[in-house]
């Protein structure tokens, strides 16, 4: 029996083109933006997600108000933003945590290029915004029966 000695660097190039591999798909990319710290923004969470016949966005939004939410779309890159409304309710000194964040929140996803953009629905339900963005009928998946 030979044995072999264990480099624990020999997976590194595999790890590193699979973290390239998930930058380069365009879907995935993030559009521009300022340094979220000196703009004084938050990030809500976000999951992306593909079905046999759209693309799903679902945001979290708890305490935003519907009206404060707008989506944009210029051409392949879709926008998020709003603003969550600091509540005065409670005085400073009365605090003994704050995590949670509030102001001004953007993000911004670029589109495969092949969507139906003139059918994008979004409903906003529970604090969760959900973005259905159709796919063209020629890229749905299809099933083929076995014989």
């Amino acid at each position: 029996m030979n044995l072999v000695k264990w480099n624990p660097w020999r997976e590194m190039p595999t790890l590193h083109n699979r973290i390239n591999r998930l930058f380069d798909d365009p879907f995935f990319s993030v559009g521009p933006m300022e340094d979220d710290a000196v703009m004084g923004m938050w990030n809500p969470a976000v999951d992306l997600y593909e079905k046999d016949d759209h693309y799903m966005i679902k945001a979290e939004l708890p305490g935003v108000d519907k009206n404060n939410v707008k989506i944009d779309l210029k051409d392949r890159l879709l926008t998020l933003s709003g603003e969550r409304t600091y509540d005065n309710e409670v005085n400073e000194e009365n605090y003994h945590r704050r995590e949670m964040s509030y102001g001004k929140f953007q993000r911004a996803f670029t589109l495969p290029a092949d969507v139906d953009s003139d059918k994008i629905k979004a409903e906003f339900k529970d604090g969760v915004l959900q973005i259905e963005i159709p796919k063209p009928e020629e890229k749905r998946a299809k099933q083929v029966t076995i014989h």
